[in-house]
């Protein structure tokens, strides 16, 4: 799809020449892999980890000092949005560098060791935070780490962890003391866990969860069994976890928003492919006006979400307040993305209801984007607690 309806005070030629790359490595890299590995459920192949490490993709947020590329979140949501064209977890991958919580609370002597390998994509970690009785209500997380001498020791269970076991490291958000009343969400801590490429730490059990959709890495349920970490483990200041798994949620959302347009684009440019080559009735389908009208309105609703989101993100760089936009455009580009995907289904009839075609995931991947970095709910009742107060 041509991006020249872009704004012009959103996209500088630098910003274009990013979006170009990474459209071209996703055409190239990405979408083959994802059309061979997905129906499958096969893993995102190292080569192709390496061959992001080389085009910078670990460190587009991490500075140059660091040997990252020093760009701000508009850039990173730029490269998402192609990478999800391709193969959504692919684009999730990235965040496994640029955003993970807890990364600012290193000491500069842990900046300079590990943000160098951190962009080199020798670094990646895994958010371990929800539990199956706590999702979005992060009060409710009743892991529990007790302090022992010089170790802390962990114990409970953590659901949704996704890439576990191929993460370098965990952050794993446990309660360290009781919450006050009507404060729950005092009392949890965050910690640090390197571990082994490939393997869970002994003492951290784990099976991966059954999944519908985003394919290409496993997510697990995690069991703490009296599992000890040394003291300098904790991130940050104890009792003060909530406060650094909530930081940076605008860009997580708008990072989110960036891959559910691109879902939504993947689907709109395979939709379009179809109807030229697709015939009925001795024409391509795309000369009925119920497949241009269908067209027309999954284009625009992209455009609308990609504007918006680059808003989000231009505020985000300036420093900016926008959490309100950033659940707005979570909110709008996730919902949209699941229509869009719908309807390029539907454009395709029963081709659409295969894995012989993209466009069936898509639609699966599509459906996710509701639901993780917070729900729909959730974001309609932030965007009404600002409007109306709580």
């Amino acid at each position: 799809m041509s991006q020249d309806v872009i704004a012009r005070a959103y996209m500088t030629e630098e910003r274009r020449a990013i979006q170009e790359q990474a459209r071209e490595f996703t055409l190239r890299e990405v979408l083959p892999i994802a059309n061979k590995l997905d129906p499958d459920k096969g893993e995102i192949p190292m080569s192709l980890r390496e061959k992001m490490a080389e085009m910078g993709y670990f460190g587009i947020l991490i500075d140059e000092d660091y040997g990252g590329l020093g760009l701000g979140v508009f850039e990173y949501c730029l490269v998402a949005e192609e990478l999800a064209r391709g193969w959504m977890s692919v684009a999730s991958l990235i965040a496994r560098a640029n955003n993970v919580p807890g990364m600012e609370m290193l000491t500069p002597e842990q900046k300079k060791e590990i943000l160098p390998r951190v962009a080199r994509g020798e670094w990646l970690g895994a958010f371990a935070m929800s539990e199956s009785n706590a999702g979005s209500d992060i009060g409710n997380i009743s892991c529990r780490a007790k302090r022992d001498g010089d170790s802390w020791i962990i114990h409970g269970n953590k659901y949704w962890c996704t890439f576990a076991d191929g993460a370098d490291y965990l952050v794993v958000i446990a309660r360290t003391s009781p919450a006050p009343e009507g404060k729950k969400h005092k009392g949890l801590s965050a910690f640090m866990i390197p571990k082994e490429r490939g393997k869970l730490p002994l003492g951290i059990n784990g099976a991966p969860i059954p999944k519908i959709g985003y394919h290409g890495w496993k997510t697990w349920e995690l069991s703490f069994d009296e599992f000890r970490v040394p003291a300098d483990a904790l991130l940050g200041e104890e009792g003060k976890g909530f406060y650094l798994a909530t930081h940076g949620l605008e860009k997580a959302r708008a990072h989110t928003a960036a891959r559910a347009i691109g879902l939504a684009r993947g689907a709109l440019e395979d939709a379009i492919a179809y109807a030229d080559e697709r015939e009925q009735f001795g024409s391509p389908i795309s000369c009925f006006q119920a497949i241009r009208f269908k067209i027309a309105q999954m284009a625009t609703e992209i455009e609308a979400a990609r504007q918006l989101n680059h808003f989000v993100c231009t505020q985000i760089d300036t420093g900016g307040r926008c959490d309100l936009e950033a659940s707005m455009v979570k909110l709008f580009a996730t919902e949209m993305a699941e229509r869009v995907t719908s309807e390029g289904i539907q454009i395709l009839g029963g081709a659409g209801y295969t894995t012989l075609h993209a466009m069936e995931r898509y639609w699966r991947d599509a459906r996710l984007t509701k639901i993780f970095e917070g729900t729909s709910e959730i974001q309609l009742r932030i965007i009404s607690d600002r409007l109306l107060g709580k």
